[in-house]
């Protein structure tokens, strides 16, 4: 198989995600385990979650006829020593990495206006949605490299980072997860520039209103919102709808593409008159 086809399943390839124990990551990870992908299942708090992700996803496996290997890494992201550990649990348990999904992220703390925002809650935030990612990159576009010397180019890894809608709408109260969404998004870029020589392939995936723990506080809004036009489709966003977007990247069917932004917004990108 060259680099340039499509493939129908990732059986054998690991993939990593991170902030996998719900939410888009969960679906991410379900997603992915459906074509066979074996898993590296990232958490920072919530253990029993994670569990709960790695059963959903030995279910979906050998639903579609998988029998894969899902492993659960604890760690915290925006912390240098928690990156090399989970790197090293994906090196020890799994031995290669084809895929790492940047997905873990928070909200900005306290949501709030710019004029009150505060620079401890804004550092908290950088380290975990920007400065995590980054580093994290970091290490394995490296390991990426150095596994690509040994396949050749029948093998290409992937790096996709999870952005948001909030990379380009702006939130005057939640200042600190948009820059640092649209720093991610520069940073896509940034990769794909770096790492096309080798092989590697960035991709953003731009979710818009995706139902999950962090929008249930505020449903009741934009079930409105969809309800008066905020999208051309007017449903919520699910886990499965990144997953899927996800997925299709890492079966290789954008195989002449890097750097690029794939919206999963149900439309809300358009410019509408």
């Amino acid at each position: 198989m060259s680099n340039l086809e499509t493939i129908s399943t990732l059986q054998g390839q690991a993939a990593l995600i991170t902030g996998a124990s719900r939410g888009i990551g969960r679906g991410i990870a379900v997603q992915l385990a459906r074509v066979g992908a074996n898993l590296g299942i990232n958490y920072a708090a919530n253990h029993t979650a994670a569990e709960e992700t790695r059963s959903a996803c030995i279910g979906a496996a050998k639903s579609a006829g998988y029998d894969i290997k899902a492993t659960i890494c604890q760690g915290n992201i925006g912390c240098a020593a928690d990156r090399q550990a989970i790197i090293d649990h994906i090196r020890s348990e799994h031995c290669r990495l084809d895929i790492l999904v940047n997905n873990a992220g928070i909200t900005s703390i306290g949501r709030a206006d710019i004029l009150e925002a505060t620079e401890e809650n804004f550092d908290a935030l950088m380290a975990i949605n920007l400065k995590g990612p980054f580093f994290l990159s970091q290490l394995a576009g490296k390991w990426m490299i150095d596994q690509r010397r040994q396949h050749g180019e029948i093998w290409s890894p992937k790096i996709i980072n999870i952005s948001s809608i909030s990379a380009y709408t702006i939130s005057t109260n939640r200042a600190d997860y948009c820059m640092g969404k649209a720093a991610l998004s520069m940073m896509t870029k940034l990769y794909a520039a770096r790492l096309a020589d080798d092989g590697i392939q960035v991709f953003e995936v731009c979710p818009g209103v995706i139902a999950s723990d962090m929008t249930a506080p505020v449903k009741e809004k934009y079930d409105q919102m969809f309800a008066e036009g905020l999208a051309p489709m007017r449903r919520w966003g699910t886990p499965e709808d990144v997953g899927k977007s996800v997925t299709a990247i890492a079966l290789n069917y954008l195989p002449y593409s890097t750097g690029e932004t794939i919206n999963v917004d149900g439309g809300f990108h358009f410019r509408r008159l």
